[in-house]
């Protein structure tokens, strides 16, 4: 909590899809605070799913201007390569769905473990 600074989570909620989502693009640009053409040359197809390699990530911790973004990038990407790792040395799209509910103050806990459930049984 203290990495991601959301010392209000709401625990009662969890964590659910919305119907209304923004583009992985626009969920993206919010995070790392870097503009459209920045984000769109680093989006890959990774089989089914869209993703952004974890060095260009890495790059924008070190080079960011904004403390605040370098922190946000740095959670995605533990989330990205540690909690739900899909395709090795990439951040998947459905990782930033679950970072833009954290700034809704929505718990990620049960996602986390019914993720951990499903791969365990896989």
């Amino acid at each position: 909590m203290a990495l991601l600074r959301c010392s209000k989570i709401q625990v009662d909620k969890a964590y659910s899809r919305v119907v209304n989502v923004p583009t992985f693009l626009k969920k993206l640009m919010n995070i790392t605070g870097m503009t459209d053409q920045w984000v769109a040359a680093w989006i890959k197809q990774k089989a089914d799913n869209k993703c952004i390699p974890w060095r260009n990530l890495k790059d924008l911790i070190l080079e960011h201007p904004n403390t605040n973004k370098k922190v946000d990038v740095f959670a995605l990407s533990i989330y990205g390569l540690v909690v739900f790792p899909k395709a090795l040395g990439h951040v998947d799209e459905v990782v930033t769905d679950l970072f833009d509910r954290l700034d809704k103050r929505v718990t990620p806990v049960p996602v986390i473990l019914a993720e951990t459930f499903r791969s365990l049984n896989a």
